[in-house]
C-alpha cells in the first residue's frame, strides 16, 4: 500500500509539473486523482481491506499524500490566475463605471421650484392629511351642507363625513387652528377629483398658499402672484387677472398666464383662447377668520391654490396632462 501510494504521489507531482500553466489540464488531472472515482480515492477506500493492525499507519500516510497533491494543485491553480491576460481580471487603473442613475419625476421638479420660490418670499411649507373631514374640506372653507359650489368639486366620498380632499385648502384652516397672525405658508400635495380629460386627472398636486396679518390687501396678492410667475418662468410672461367666485374667498380671481403651447394663437390646450389658468386666488372671507377664531376686523388676508400639472405643462410645453401619470420612461427621461 506504501509503494502504491508514493507511486501515486511521484506521478502526479509529474503531470501537475508537466500541465503547469494549463488551467483546464490541471483540474481534468485534479479529477482523476482525487475525484470521487480517483486512484487516490480508490486507495483510500482500499484501506478498509487491510488488516486491522495495518490500517492505521496506512490511513495516516493516505492522508499525507492526500495533503501534498492538494497543495500541490493549488499553488499551480494559482500560478495560472496571476499569469492570465490583463483581460481576464480586474485592473484597477481603469476608470470606474457609473451606475445609472434615476430622475426626479417633473411634477416633483416642479413642486421644489414652487416651493423654493415662494419660501424665499419668507412662506413656509406645511402638509396635512389626503384622507380630510367634510368639516375642514368644506364647512370650515365657507362651503356648508348642499352648497352649490360643493358641486364644482366631483368629490371622492369616503364616508358621508370623510373625503379625498378636493383640495389643499383645508391646510389654511387647520394652520390658523394653532397659529395666531401673522401666518404665511404654502401647502403642496395631492388631492383626488371625478375629472380626467387631457387637462385633468382623478389625482394631481396642488400647492396651497396663505398669507395673514394686519393690512394685507389685494395689491399684496397681485404683487406676490405676478413675482412667482416671472420668477417660474421669466420676467416677460403675461398674466390677467380675472374676477371669479370661491366660497372661501372674497374678492375673488383667476390668474392666467399665456399659453406657451400656441403663444397665445389658440391651441387644443387654451380651447383657442390663447390663454390659460394657472390657479385660483382671492382676499380670505371673513366666514373663513370667524371659523378658526380671528377677527375678521383686525386681520386680513389672501389665499390661492395652484395646480403643479398645469404650470408643468406650461414650463415643459406639454400638450397632454396624462403624460405624467403613464410612466413612459422615454417621456420621463427627458427631465
Amino acid at each position: 500500500m506504501d509503494a502504491e501510494l508514493r507511486q501515486i504521489e511521484a506521478e502526479t507531482l509529474g503531470e501537475i509539473e508537466a500541465a503547469r500553466g494549463d488551467r483546464e489540464a490541471l483540474q481534468a488531472l485534479q479529477v482523476r486523482v482525487l475525484g470521487r472515482k480517483g486512484l487516490l480515492t480508490q486507495r483510500l477506500r482500499a484501506i478498509a481491506l487491510l488488516p486491522p493492525e495495518k490500517r492505521p499507519e496506512a490511513g495516516r500516510e493516505a492522508n499525507r499524500v492526500k495533503e501534498r497533491l492538494l497543495a500541490a494543485f493549488a499553488a499551480a491553480l494559482r500560478a495560472c490566475e496571476e499569469a492570465a491576460p490583463a483581460s481576464g481580471r480586474l485592473d484597477v487603473t481603469l476608470p470606474g463605471r457609473m451606475e445609472p442613475r434615476g430622475r426626479l419625476h417633473p411634477i416633483t421638479r416642479v413642486t421644489e421650484e414652487i416651493c423654493a420660490i415662494f419660501s424665499r418670499m419668507g412662506f413656509e411649507r406645511v402638509e396635512g392629511p389626503e384622507v380630510e373631514t367634510d368639516y375642514y374640506n368644506f364647512e370650515a372653507l365657507n362651503i356648508p351642507k348642499n352648497h352649490p359650489a360643493r358641486d364644482m368639486q366631483d368629490t371622492f366620498f369616503v364616508s358621508a363625513d370623510v373625503v379625498l380632499r378636493t383640495h389643499t385648502s383645508p391646510l389654511q384652516v387647520r394652520t390658523m387652528e394653532r397659529r395666531r397672525p401673522p401666518v404665511r405658508v404654502i401647502a403642496p400635495g395631492r388631492v383626488f377629483r371625478r375629472d380626467s380629460d387631457q387637462t385633468h386627472t382623478p389625482m394631481f398636486h396642488q400647492v396651497e398658499g396663505l398669507w395673514v396679518d394686519e393690512g394685507v390687501s389685494f395689491g399684496d396678492l397681485k404683487g406676490t402672484l405676478t413675482a412667482f410667475v416671472q420668477r417660474m418662468f421669466d420676467e416677460e410672461t403675461r398674466l390677467r387677472f380675472r374676477p371669479s367666485f370661491f366660497p372661501f374667498t372674497e374678492p375673488s380671481a383667476e390668474v392666467d398666464i399665456l399659453c406657451v403651447i400656441c403663444r397665445g394663437a389658440g391651441c387644443r390646450v387654451c380651447k383657442g383662447t390663447g390663454w390659460l389658468e394657472i390657479l385660483g386666488s382671492g382676499m380670505v372671507h371673513p366666514a373663513v377668520f370667524e371659523n378658526v377664531g380671528y377677527d375678521p376686523a383686525r386681520v386680513s388676508g389672501f389665499a390661492f391654490g395652484l395646480g403643479v400639472e398645469r404650470v408643468a405643462m406650461l414650463k415643459y410645453g406639454i400638450d397632454d396632462l396624462r403624460r405624467f401619470f403613464e410612466n413612459d420612461l422615454r417621456f420621463l427621461s427627458q427631465f
